[in-house]
């Protein structure tokens, strides 16, 4: 089985280079063939991004997140866009909304998005969304923002009514470790109506553990697991399942096999 791991925190897993080369090596041997790493800040990119230099298989998305709303850090936007030039950064973000949490006021990061989208823009890339508790202005704003290269709503959170309104856009719909468990019955039911071609799967680690492993920190080696989970759903074949999320996730990233 092949799969792509489209949203891992590495450097949230362990700050150790060689740790985070073990990490990957281990998902490799996994199957996971490639995936996404993820920060929060751009501070944090630039360690991260050091570290995994020399690691094949690895993209990256470079973006500040909702939690960095209050400080985004100095110069921020011409810094995020010098990054985005970096070799393998295919994304930006992730960026969004978040207002489940004390991350600035929402003006704020309604302010930092729509920045961060009209960058993505300029540039040509896709974005990562994160999205809580902010469906409704998250969707009110890609209506106008979200770049034609797309968007991927990582670690879908939202029911189906609310998927069957983003199908519009051009956007793929991530899915991470939670849909193992049987009590989240509303992204069970949202898998099981969404074309399968708009369907992505990520770790989201070291959170979302599938439920295998609960009580583990949450490693790209498991999302073997959300694979299965979204077959078991669809009623479909699991490697038929984990060719067409594998291709999604190049599609959604603009990526080939050479690139």
């Amino acid at each position: 089985m092949k799969l792509f791991d489209t949203h891992a925190h590495i450097g949230l897993i362990h700050e150790d280079q060689m740790e985070q080369l073990l990490i990957i090596q281990r998902a490799k041997q996994k199957g996971v063939a490639h995936l996404i790493s993820i920060c929060n800040s751009l501070v944090d990119f630039e360690i991260v991004y050091e570290n995994l230099r020399t690691a094949s298989g690895v993209y990256h998305a470079v973006g500040v997140s909702p939690s960095e709303a209050k400080n985004p850090g100095l110069n921020w936007e011409r810094r995020l866009q010098e990054f985005t030039s970096y070799e393998r950064v295919v994304a930006l973000g992730e960026t969004g909304l978040d207002y489940s949490s004390k991350y600035g006021y929402r003006n704020e990061q309604v302010e930092l998005f729509i920045k961060q989208l009209d960058i993505a823009r300029s540039l040509h890339l896709p974005v990562i969304i994160h999205n809580r508790e902010a469906g409704k202005d998250i969707l009110d704003i890609l209506r106008t923002r979200l770049p034609e290269e797309g968007g991927i709503f990582h670690c879908y959170s939202e029911d189906w009514q609310y998927a069957k309104q983003a199908l519009d856009l051009p956007v793929y719909f991530s899915f991470a470790g939670n849909i193992t468990y049987k009590n989240v019955r509303h992204l069970h039911d949202t898998i099981a109506n969404l074309p399968l071609d708009r369907i992505l799967i990520e770790s989201e680690a070291p959170f979302m553990v599938p439920a295998l492993y609960k009580g583990k920190r949450n490693k790209p080696a498991y999302l073997e697991e959300t694979a299965k989970a979204v077959a078991r759903i669809k009623d479909l074949d699991v490697e038929e399942v984990a060719l067409q999320l594998y291709q999604n996730s190049l599609n959604a990233f603009h990526l080939n096999e050479t690139t």
